[in-house]
Formats: C-alpha cells, structure tokens, sequence
C-alpha cells in the first residue's frame, strides 16, 4: 500500500489539520491549543482492531489529568464515528473524521492511496505542538505500542 504524505519524526512541529466532529463542525489543531495531545489513528471504529485501540484509549483517557486531549481519527463519516462512540460509550476521547479532505493523513503520512483510509498511527503532540512520539505501525492488523505511548504522554503532561 502507499501511503501519502511525510513520514514524520519525533521533536517535528506538528502539521495543521482540519477534520470533523461529530456535529459537522470543524476541528483543528488550534481547537487543542496548549494541551497535550495523544491523536490514535485507526483505518476504521468498525474493524476489530481499531475498535480494541479505540476502546482502550477511552478507558485510559479517564485517568489522565485535564491537561490532556485523547483523539481518535479515522476516515469514518462523522456519523458512523457517533454511532460506533455511543454503542462503546467511548465518552472520553474525541472522534474527528478525515473523511472530507483527508487534511490529516496527507499532513502526517497516513493516508493510504488505494483504500483511502488512514494507517494506523499513534501522535503524541506536547503543548508546544511539537511531536513527542510517532508511531507507524508497520502492518495495519497490528495494535500499536500502548504503554510507550501512555508513558510519552505522561511525562509530557506532568512537565
């Protein structure tokens, strides 16, 4: 598969974005503006493994001090993410659709050419909006490193 877009590294300033909410409202990078920010992407909510990442996210985005912004992108329509949000009660995340522009997976180079979906991926942003830990995982059944994640986005938190 290609994927469209930079490959991006760790101490890179974070690529603008624009996707949407829920409610069909637009939703970028400013709208976090001094959070830090954990984005998990996933090709779709309704796939085992996205649903497990996205799942697992939500239960750990309770315990994370309100300095912290917990999204989950995918190339979903905003309405199949508010179906899939309500059925999980997945209320602690954010789910924000690429699905119009595809902005974020070609700002940060998740976009597959082919599906049209976005790889699976994990972006720890700090409030300088600068990337503190990248994850591309290699192959797209595969679950990302959770606890390297967490830990990137606990000790950007706390400082």
């Amino acid at each position: 598969m290609t994927l469209v877009g930079p490959e991006l590294k760790k101490g890179d300033k974070a690529p603008s974005f624009q996707l949407l909410g829920n409610d069909l409202s637009a939703v970028t990078l400013e709208n976090f503006k001094g959070k830090t920010k954990l984005i998990s992407v996933v090709p779709s909510l309704d796939t085992p493994v996205c649903d497990l990442q996205t799942k697992r996210f939500n239960e750990e985005a309770s315990r994370l001090p309100g300095n912290v912004a917990v999204l989950t992108v995918s190339a979903d329509l905003p309405f199949a993410q508010a179906r899939w949000c309500g059925a999980a009660h997945a209320d602690k995340i954010k789910c924000l659709s690429d699905h119009r522009e595809t902005s974020f997976g070609k700002a940060y180079g998740v976009l597959i050419r082919e599906l049209r979906l976005l790889s699976r991926s994990i972006f720890v942003i700090g409030p300088d909006d600068r990337l503190k830990y990248v994850e591309y995982v290699k192959e797209i059944t595969e679950h990302p490193k959770y606890d390297q994640a967490l830990e990137s986005l606990r000790e950007k938190a706390r400082a």
